[in-house]
C-alpha cells in the first residue's frame, strides 16, 4: 500500500482510532499505571501508535488490516500490564462501536487480539526470561507483531535516549546492548509483508543508536 492510500484511510477513520486511543488510555489509568513514573501510560501507547501510523504503509496491503494494527499498538500492553485476558482483548476489539455500528468485524477483532497476545511477555523473573526464544517465536509467526514490537522499541528508545536521569541512561545502555539480538529475534524468514520490518524505521532507530 502506498503512503497516501494509508494516510487517506487513517484520515477517514479518525473517529475509530480516537475511540481506540481513549479506551486504551482509560484502561491503563484504571490500574494506575504510569510511564517513567511521571506520564500517564497512554503517553507511551500514543507514541507507539504514532510509529505504526507513520510506517504502517510499508507492511499493510489490505486496508482492512489497518484498524486491527492500530488497535494492536494501543492495546499491546493490556494483557501484560492492565490485567486483561486474551478473550478480554478480543471482546474489547469486537465491542468497539460508533453510533451503534461495530468498528471491526470478527476477522479484524481476531487479528487485533493476536497481535496483542504475541507481544505479551512470557512469565519470568528477569527481563531475559520474560522475552526468551518462545516469546520471539510467537512474534515472528504473528502477522504485524514484528512491526508493532519494533514500533514499541522505537518509542521506548526515543524516550530514553532523550532523557537525562539515571533510569533513562540505564535503559539507553540496555537498548544499545540488546539491539543486535533484538532485531534478529523479531526478523521473520518470510516474504509475507505482514511479517516484515520497514527499513526506514530500522534506519531511524540505528541513527538513534549512533548518537
Amino acid at each position: 500500500m502506498d503512503r497516501k492510500q494509508f494516510e487517506d484511510y487513517l484520515n477517514t477513520h479518525k473517529a475509530e482510532t480516537e475511540l481506540m486511543r481513549q479506551q486504551a488510555w482509560n484502561l491503563h489509568e484504571s490500574v494506575n499505571q504510569h510511564y517513567d513514573k511521571v506520564h500517564p501510560y497512554g503517553y507511551h501507547l500514543s507514541m507507539v501508535a504514532h510509529e505504526v501510523e507513520s510506517y504502517g504503509h510499508e507492511v499493510v496491503e489490505d486496508e482492512k488490516d489497518i484498524l486491527p494494527l492500530v488497535f494492536g499498538a494501543y492495546y499491546h500492553d493490556s494483557i501484560e500490564d492492565a490485567r486483561l485476558t486474551y478473550n478480554d482483548v478480543k471482546r474489547a476489539a469486537r465491542g468497539l462501536a460508533l453510533e451503534g455500528q461495530g468498528v471491526m468485524d470478527e476477522r479484524q477483532a481476531l487479528l487485533a487480539a493476536e497481535i496483542v497476545y504475541a507481544l505479551t511477555n512470557d512469565k519470568g523473573r528477569t527481563r531475559q526470561e520474560r522475552a526468551g526464544a518462545h516469546y520471539y517465536q510467537g512474534i515472528r509467526e504473528t502477522p504485524y507483531a514484528p512491526f508493532v514490537k519494533l514500533c514499541d522499541r522505537s518509542a521506548n528508545m526515543t524516550y530514553s535516549f532523550a532523557g537525562t536521569d539515571k533510569e533513562n541512561n540505564h535503559m539507553h545502555e540496555v537498548y544499545q546492548r540488546e539491539w543486535p539480538h533484538f532485531i534478529e529475534a523479531i526478523t521473520a524468514a518470510s516474504d509475507d509483508p505482514r511479517l516484515t520490518l520497514p527499513q526506514d524505521l530500522i534506519d531511524s532507530i540505528e541513527r538513534l543508536l549512533a548518537q
